[in-house]
């Protein structure tokens, strides 16, 4: 009686404190896991190692609905308690003393890990997600991103899957169908970044410049898509180790994309798991491409898994660093005035939240991811500027170096920066730091430096009405052009389609009512390398012009778009809305319009085929499932846009004693 009131007392101080960083240095966690399809659910042994630094009567390890089993500690019992929460060991525990905790574990985690597609023709996976989701619902691990350790994963799994997770892969082993991966990390990091995914995949291995190997991961149907998906990698690695000035510091570096996923991706250590939606061919690559997601997962690398932040007071130093070297990356690629212009982007989103009552200053934790993402990056971009680009850089790397495999806080940085540079960065700091308003005219000269931004600031017919036409054939910017047709649209004339893909398609976008005279230059949009433009130029030429229907929806028949489909599903609703097309083909149209609101296909797709059933107002018992079954979709964003539309149906008498009746199904 009296050991368990010890437990429950010690567990209260523990609580109390919120961390065990100054009772106990845990070093390595070596879990040997095996994902259950069939119960969703995970087991596992687990072996954690640890030493003490301050005498204690015991210890915790975060654990979500875990069950325990075998639990020894130095190879003897010893007593645990299992609060649903956590996992409490007590023991009469030693100052500068080694201990190695083992034991066995069963987990059926409601998020953090998610079995998808085995229920549908979706691709069967299994990946993670452990920040902002706890990586201790599948793993019991700490989730106070102050405690880092060396994680090492044996994962068992059926022999036809890919396996893919953090550090190198040391041996598999085969036996009964069943593969077992053994990956091993060299170095510490926090739990949130743990990671695998599981799929069927196709693998392109490489190495970069300082001999870190690449392992770039798709889908084997999608195996053309590799290039597009994943260019410019080798040379974004390469800019930002010489950029940064501290070598990649991981033993190798791996990218997967997974069906479904919750973010545009996630920066696991060695390991980034992103969506598929960026799987893209070289068409789509124009509009929508990996690049700058790819370049930001990777300089979180350095900035979140080299060095992390205390906690979310200091979030912007992963966040707004990650963003900013994706910017410096993307300048390397595609030069300074996209870097400008990407820039001036970020401090109109600023200037909107701002104007909106939204602004926070970069050290509230509740900031939004506005202000964490650009306000971040806008003051590094302006911090450079301040002290030079040789104080600067010399300042990130003694930063990093620091605070290498452990944590910071943002005085850890500005101290390094005061320090390289030899200025008082008092003023700048209450400009950028702590101030809730962006400092919006100080970003504008900071931008008025740049030409190109100078440029097309200056091309404006609102306030210079005489020169609109010069600035519609003068050899201004593509971002200024487009500016001066998205004000004056009918001003287009056939020589303004003479220009590039960004001006064509602010044509498309702006041009809504389609003058006669235009009509042929006009319909020349759909041959387009641009599925945003094909969208846009279809839906307009069938607007504008009834006759030509059927010509418009012949041209772009085969185009089905970015992943999310976007042609083919505006093909398809406006083929069932062109009276006598293709008329023995009306049904089968729309059974695959419908067909898309389905869990065979990403939330993207789905969301878009419910938004067009929702605009012609036509559901059918198969269609208001899906969407029912939408509801208690992982995605959050989905989740929501689904309940919100049932929600509005059930308002409508046409189904709401349909949907009822649904409501009674298992989803």
């Amino acid at each position: 009686m009296k050991q368990y009131t010890t437990l429950i007392f010690s567990f209260f101080c523990l609580m109390l404190f919120g961390q065990q960083t100054a009772v106990v240095d845990f070093k390595e966690l070596s879990a040997a896991v095996e994902p259950n399809v069939a119960a969703k659910s995970i087991t596992g042994q687990v072996k954690l190692v640890f030493d003490i630094l301050k005498p204690t009567d015991s210890i915790f390890i975060d654990a979500q609905n875990m069950t325990f089993i075998n639990v020894r500690l130095n190879g003897a019992a010893v007593a645990f308690k299992n609060n649903s929460t956590k996992l409490i060991v007590a023991h009469n525990f030693k100052k500068k003393k080694a201990y190695s905790l083992t034991f066995q574990y069963q987990a059926t985690p409601k998020k953090a890990v998610y079995f998808v597609g085995w229920d549908s023709a979706a691709p069967n996976q299994i990946w993670t997600q452990g920040q902002g989701k706890y990586t201790s619902n599948w793993l019991p691990s700490l989730d106070d991103m102050n405690e880092k350790l060396i994680f090492n994963l044996t994962i068992t799994f059926n022999s036809d899957y890919e396996i893919i997770a953090n550090g190198k892969l040391l041996e598999k082993t085969t036996q009964n169908q069943k593969t077992t991966w053994h990956f091993g990390m060299k170095h510490p990091m926090p739990s949130y970044l743990v990671a695998f995914a599981i799929g069927q995949y196709v693998v392109n291995k490489s190495s970069t410049d300082s001999g870190i190997p690449i392992m770039l991961y798709t889908y084997p149907q999608d195996s053309l898509k590799m290039e597009p998906t994943y260019r410019y990698t080798k040379r974004m690695f390469h800019f930002l180790e010489q950029e940064i000035g501290v070598p990649y510091p991981w033993q190798n570096y791996k990218q997967v994309p997974v069906h479904d996923f919750l973010y545009a991706g996630m920066e696991n250590t060695g390991t980034t798991i992103f969506s598929d939606a960026f799987v893209v061919d070289s068409i789509a690559f124009n509009d929508r491409n990996y690049v700058n997601v790819n370049a930001h997962e990777l300089a979180h690398q350095w900035f979140g898994n080299l060095v992390t932040a205390k906690s979310g007071t200091h979030h912007w130093l992963q966040e707004g660093f990650a963003t900013y070297y994706a910017l410096l990356a993307e300048k390397d690629i595609y030069g300074t005035n996209h870097y400008y212009w990407q820039l001036f982007g970020y401090a109109l989103a600023l200037w909107e939240q701002d104007a909106q009552g939204n602004g926070t200053a970069l050290l509230n934790p509740k900031s939004s991811s506005t202000t964490f993402y650009k306000k971040g990056a806008w003051l590094l971009h302006a911090l450079r500027e301040q002290v030079g680009d040789k104080a600067f850089k010399t300042a990130v790397k003694s930063y990093l170096n620091r605070h290498a495999f452990g944590n910071a806080e943002t005085n850890d940085f500005m101290e390094q920066v005061a320090l390289a540079s030899g200025k008082d960065l008092t003023n700048f700091a209450n400009l950028w730091l702590h101030n809730k308003k962006f400092p919006y005219r100080e970003a504008m000269a900071s931008l008025e430096k740049s030409v190109y931004i100078q440029e097309y600031l200056m091309a404006d017919c609102e306030a210079k009405t005489a020169k609109c036409q010069y600035y519609l054939e003068a050899p201004i910017s593509s971002e200024a052009k487009s500016k001066i047709i998205g004000q004056v649209p009918h001003l287009v004339t056939p020589d303004v389609f003479n220009n590039n893909l960004k001006v064509r398609q602010a044509i498309a976008t702006h041009l809504t009512t389609i003058p006669k005279a235009l009509q042929e230059h006009y319909a020349s949009l759909l041959q387009d390398a641009s599925y945003k433009t094909v969208e846009i130029a279809l839906y307009n030429l069938w607007v504008n012009f009834p006759e030509k229907r059927s010509d418009y929806l012949n041209q772009t028949k085969h185009i089905i778009g970015f992943p999310d489909k976007n042609v083919r599903l505006l093909w398809l609703v406006l083929a069932l809305s062109t009276p006598n097309y293709e008329p023995n083909l009306t049904d089968n149209y729309f059974k695959e319009l419908e067909s898309y609101t389905s869990a065979d296909y990403n939330f993207e797709v789905r969301q878009n085929a419910f938004s067009y059933l929702n605009a012609i107002n036509v559901f059918t018992e198969e269609s208001l499932y899906n969407l029912y079954q939408a509801t208690y979709h992982h995605n959050w964003r989905f989740k929501s846009f689904a309940k919100n539309l049932l929600e509005s149906l059930e308002a409508n008498k046409a189904y709401s004693k349909l949907i009822k009746d649904i409501k009674q199904l298992e989803p």
